[in-house]
């Protein structure tokens, strides 16, 4: 297949919206579960989910975690600003550092309102922030640096890391398609048991059905779990507005991966499953970390760090790839060699129908938007059987969408 004669348009389908998941279930784990294994369709509960799993599973979670990254800011006028973070530019555009920062940064944002902030206007919030510091009513203010961009400046003063600024000022973003607005309970429904590195405005929503219970019958099983962390960006909700594929402009997303990952991932070649379609667009952009390391065509691995563009796995010759042994030994050496205990860098991979999958076996996912990319990514796996898969959700009163049910792909 052409990729750049994929249309959109060939993966949507009709979703009522009252199909659409506006609120979690009570349990998560009590979520249904579809499972899809080589061509053959069957119906489950998610906290069954073990009895499916292939022996000798590694199950890959990401676990970022959600930060409440709409900022409101109200000024004497009445008037809301609120303030959207998108990406970290000063003092570091590592997101896991900017959220530690203690005096001021510089963020990419998106802004509501903005015809109400004049220009060198500075906007104020007083915060109360929990802190084992005794002063602990903190001022936050910001100002914009960038017109353009916009770019934000953070300042404050008591020392609080910036990150429980972030807490104690922002809202959960949630999706748009629920169109609602945030609730006290999404703070703890729309976060993972398992979110631990700060950072993300989106949740990965596959991971929402696991609890500690699931997670420890999994263990018990013999299912293997490693984590790697894909801060998830605003541009997962992005819509695609282009007929063609590959004419849609793809969001940049920062994921890290740490030596013990990679090792664990070398021995469990053949069985990787991936829980979302964040973990699955990491674990993939991390084998052409490998391959572009492998053919020296940038040696940004020595450096810590690494881009992988939205069509760069569609420029290489099939026939010359190198196995993903071959391709995760080479991070692996490189790291070791420079003494490098993270690799952070960012990816926009693009994952088409024809992709040809290189660490993943599988996928646990929920059921996404009609002509999403992620309905692109799905078809990459399952091929056309996703028509079959979704109509069979349909038909038996699955819920989609981030609060929405789970399936288990295994072609």
């Amino acid at each position: 297949m052409n990729i750049h004669d994929i249309q959109i348009a060939d993966y949507t389908y009709h979703l009522p919206d009252e199909r659409i998941a506006r609120f979690p279930l009570s349990e998560r784990d009590q979520s249904k579960l579809l499972v899809y294994r080589q061509g053959h369709i069957s119906h489950s509960r998610f906290d069954q989910i073990g009895h499916f799993l292939p022996p000798n599973t590694l199950l890959v979670f990401n676990n970022t975690k959600v930060i409440p990254a709409r900022l409101l800011f109200q000024k004497s006028t009445g008037a809301v600003i609120e303030i959207f973070l998108l990406h970290p530019v000063l003092p570091t555009p590592i997101i896991n550092l900017a959220m530690e920062v203690t005096d001021a940064c510089e963020w990419e944002c998106m802004i509501g309102n903005r015809k109400r902030w004049k220009k060198g206007e500075i906007l104020t919030a007083h915060l109360t922030v929990a802190s084992e510091i005794p002063t602990n009513s903190i001022t936050l203010r910001a100002e914009i640096t960038d017109e353009a961009k916009p770019q934000v400046r953070f300042s404050w003063d008591g020392g609080i890391p910036f990150v429980e600024l972030v807490k104690a000022a922002g809202l959960i973003p949630l999706p748009p398609y629920l169109k609602r607005e945030v609730t006290e309970q999404d703070k703890q429904t729309y976060q993972t048991v398992f979110s631990e590195k700060d950072g993300a405005v989106a949740a990965p929503t596959a991971g929402l059905h696991f609890t500690k219970r699931v997670l420890q019958q999994l263990t018990d099983q013999g299912i293997g779990e490693e984590f790697l962390t894909l801060h998830v960006g605003a541009g997962t909700f992005q819509p695609v507005k282009v007929q063609q594929a590959t004419e849609h402009t793809m969001h940049s997303e920062q994921v890290v991966y740490s030596q013990a990952t990679i090792q664990r991932l070398l021995q469990h070649i053949g069985h990787i499953i991936p829980v979302g379609t964040t973990s699955m667009r990491a674990l993939e952009s991390l084998y052409w970390v490998g391959v572009h390391e492998l053919r020296q065509r940038f040696s940004q691995v020595n450096k810590g760090t690494f881009f992988i563009q939205k069509l760069d796995p569609y420029q290489q010759d099939a026939a010359t790839l190198p196995s993903a042994h071959e391709a995760l030994n080479a991070i692996l050496d490189a790291m070791q060699e420079q003494n490098i205990q993270e690799l952070i860098g960012e990816t926009e991979i693009m994952i088409l129908p024809g992709y040809p999958f290189q660490l993943c076996t599988g996928l646990i996912t929920n059921f996404h938007q009609p002509g999403s990319t992620l309905m692109l990514l799905v078809a990459a796996l399952v091929g056309e059987q996703w028509k079959t898969i979704y109509t069979e959700a349909l038909q038996n009163d699955y819920r989609f969408l981030s609060y929405g049910d789970s399936s288990l792909l295994m072609p």
